[in-house]
């Protein structure tokens, strides 16, 4: 039977339809083979970018504050020389009492790994402020603590004026994180 089929040509179009079915099933095989290639190479560059260390703008520490050098003037008493040097060390501090936030929201963003908080910042002062830094405790919908995350703002405050910060990247938190409250830890005068 297979003699008739060949001698009426009909062959060529059972051999065309294997090879047909054969490229296919290559084309499928190496498009498999490319897409775990691709997937290798995301895992093996997300492994790479988590390794590298985070620039200062966006790390959650806080950042430490620039210490002037003190040089020795040339004619001078001790005392003198200890007071310039206490002055450059410490940083005039603001009074925080007066300076409070009225309102703050917070919202996931990044995947809903980073935490961006939103809040108003009230200064009664009568000094401009500048590198407040706030903490925010993160905790469950039950109330328990998960986790506190800490941010400078190198923003001035005006004196008796509030501003508004939109959307802070705090750092990363929780998935399990429901409610935040930020408070003030410390602020510099401007």
């Amino acid at each position: 039977m297979n003699a008739k089929i060949d001698r009426t040509g009909l062959g060529r179009f059972a051999g065309s339809g294997e090879r047909l079915t054969r490229a296919v099933t290559i084309a499928s095989v190496s498009f498999g083979r490319t897409l775990l290639w691709l997937l290798a190479a995301i895992i093996v560059g997300c492994g790479i970018w988590m390794l590298l260390p985070l620039s200062k703008g966006n790390s959650a520490e806080p950042v430490g504050a620039e210490l002037a050098a003190v040089g020795t003037p040339p004619s001078g008493d001790a005392s003198a020389i200890a007071s310039a040097a206490s002055e450059a060390q410490v940083p005039a501090t603001a009074e925080l009492g007066r300076l409070r936030i009225s309102s703050q929201t917070w919202r996931r963003g990044g995947l809903g790994s980073k935490a961006l908080v939103t809040f108003t910042l009230r200064n009664d002062n009568d000094y401009a402020v500048k590198d407040v830094e706030i903490v925010c405790a993160f905790t469950r919908r039950d109330g328990s603590h998960l986790t506190d995350r800490s941010r400078v703002l190198a923003d001035p405050v005006s004196m008796k004026s509030r501003k508004t910060f939109v959307r802070i990247p705090i750092g990363v938190v929780n998935v399990n994180a429901d409610q935040a409250k930020c408070s003030l830890v410390a602020a510099r005068r401007a």
